[in-house]
């Protein structure tokens, strides 16, 4: 498994992609591509131990530790909670604990702008799915 670049790196071309893109619908839409780009979620990772709650949709989170960096797999049942989910995985599957617990997932966002395209659910399902993440970055420092 290779190293990723660096997250700020990651946002970075994430922050570049948005803005060539213009409008919000662009923006959605493209949210929505990249969840087609998920790999599929096992049939026995789809437990409701790894399901994310506070999301309008399904989303289930599976975690992996693989040596000192936490990778994740994810789905959902809806296109928008997919490309989501994507996009964070994107930021911070293949990293340590510390490079998830010292990115300011909040501030990120919302460089991106992508909050404010949310409806105030799927908002809260982002912060639900942002929150589950640090959670296990969390679990693995002990």
């Amino acid at each position: 498994m290779s190293t990723p670049p660096p997250i700020d790196a990651v946002l970075a071309e994430l922050v570049e992609e948005f803005d060539l893109l213009g409008d919000w619908e662009g923006r959605i839409e493209y949210v929505i591509d990249l969840g087609k780009d998920l790999e599929p979620l096992p049939e026995a990772d789809r437990i409701d131990g790894n399901k994310v709650p506070g999301c309008a949709a399904q989303v289930w989170l599976a975690v992996r530790h693989e040596g000192d960096r936490l990778s994740f797999m994810a789905d959902s049942d809806s296109a928008l909670s997919k490309g989501n989910i994507a996009l964070l995985l994107r930021l911070y599957s293949n990293r340590t604990p510390d490079e998830i617990l010292g990115f300011d997932a909040r501030a990120a966002l919302d460089r991106l702008g992508l909050p404010s395209a949310l409806t105030r659910q799927r908002a809260n399902g982002l912060n639900s799915m942002v929150g589950r993440i640090r959670d296990a970055a969390v679990s693995a420092q002990k």
